[in-house]
């Protein structure tokens, strides 16, 4: 076997290429010393609107804060509750925990890995507060008949755009469609700064105010206080940073996008993994999922190949040990459950070679073919 190394993700060539933009960058806050909030903060949230074709950005510490500050801003409180996927990182329910109010998990749709739309009205109630899809893995959800049911019931919608920045929706860019657009700089992401940092875009301008008093602890003017908010600032040296890259992040997208499309090629002689389809017209492939059964096995034998996979995600919302309380139980999402037993991440960033991602389904290929024949055998 070739001992081509693939990481799943290697963040230093993209460094490398923009090396001296961000140092110099970085040393002009230095030299400026203003290190929180500021001119930089505001010329990234012109530059974050304006290319998620939104009215309105706010630079805030973390993707999970932006979550957490969105439904601080629409009232979401103690004995409310809000719709969500059950199939997520934890900040998308944990945010709502925060506020005491309570997670309505709902399953997924097979194909995308996004909420499924038709769950979402089953799961309203008079208490509902706000609907918040994930637009997982850099491809929206089905954003047209999620609006539709949030519309006629008057609830607000939160996109949960964290690994989606620059995807769209027919024709519609992730964070520009519903009430507002909750977005992550987790350096691992698609767009990445060199620490926590994230952004809220919303196209309510009255809820834009809102939220920038809540970020400075609800203070305005300076120390009157007539709402309750947090420490939600987002720091000038991050800014910065996201400033350089936000300029090469469609070509980094193309990257991935082309990188998607060999591992589709490779793959589709192989009956036993599944490739789910891009049905939106502009995915980002923050991560690129497989389908395939003996997952933890394969996952086991790309190691010893020095490949490099992650699983998004494990254990379901509905059977975290946190979430007990909830009611839930396996078997409550089994397209959610699904999921998680069989998908697996590959290597996508854009730096990788076509030698690499063709070392790492030829290695997936020669493992399925190896396992085609045992079950063969022993049938």
């Amino acid at each position: 076997m070739s001992n081509i190394t693939v990481p799943l993700l290697d963040l230093k060539p993209q460094y490398q290429a923009i090396k001296e933009e961000i140092q110099e960058a970085i040393n002009g806050v230095i030299e400026s010393q203003y290190f929180i909030l500021g001119p930089e903060v505001q010329k990234l949230e012109e530059e974050i609107a304006e290319y998620c074709q939104a009215k309105h950005c706010l630079g805030v510490s973390s993707g999970s804060d932006a979550l957490l500050l969105s439904l601080m801003a629409l009232g979401v409180t103690t004995g409310d509750e809000v719709i969500t996927t059950t199939y997520t990182f934890f900040a998308t329910a944990g945010a709502i925990s925060r506020l005491g109010a309570t997670p309505v998990l709902v399953d997924i749709d097979p194909a995308s890995f996004n909420i499924l739309p038709e769950e979402i009205e089953k799961a309203i109630t008079p208490k509902t507060k706000a609907i918040i899809p994930v637009h997982l893995y850099g491809q929206c959800a089905d954003m047209d008949e999620i609006l539709k049911i949030a519309n006629e019931h008057d609830i607000p919608v939160i996109e949960d755009g964290a690994q989606a920045i620059g995807s769209e929706y027919k024709g519609k860019r992730a964070g520009s469609m519903g009430t507002a657009g909750c977005f992550s700089f987790f350096p691992s992401k698609n767009l990445g700064a060199f620490g926590d940092g994230g952004a809220i875009t919303t196209n309510d301008s009255d809820l834009y105010e809102k939220m920038k008093c809540l970020r400075m602890h609800g203070s305005q003017p300076k120390y009157h206080h007539k709402i309750i908010g947090g420490n939600f600032r987002l720091d000038a040296i991050q800014a910065v940073v996201v400033r350089v890259k936000l300029q090469y992040l469609d070509s980094w997208t193309e990257g991935r996008q082309k990188n998607a499309d060999l591992y589709y090629e490779l793959f589709e002689s192989n009956s036993l993994v599944t490739t789910p389809p891009a049905i939106q017209n502009r995915h980002i492939y923050n991560q690129f999922i497989i389908r395939v059964e003996n997952r933890d096995e394969l996952r086991a034998h790309l190691a010893e190949q020095q490949i490099g996979s992650e699983i998004y995600y494990p254990i379901p919302m509905h059977l975290q040990e946190c979430f007990a309380d909830l009611g839930y139980k396996e078997g409550s999402f089994p397209e959610a459950e699904k999921a998680a037993s069989t998908t697996l991440a590959l290597p996508i960033y854009p730096e990788l070679s076509e030698e690499q991602i063709r070392q790492v389904a030829t290695v997936i290929n020669q493992f399925c073919a190896e396992k085609g024949q045992q079950s063969k055998a022993a049938a």
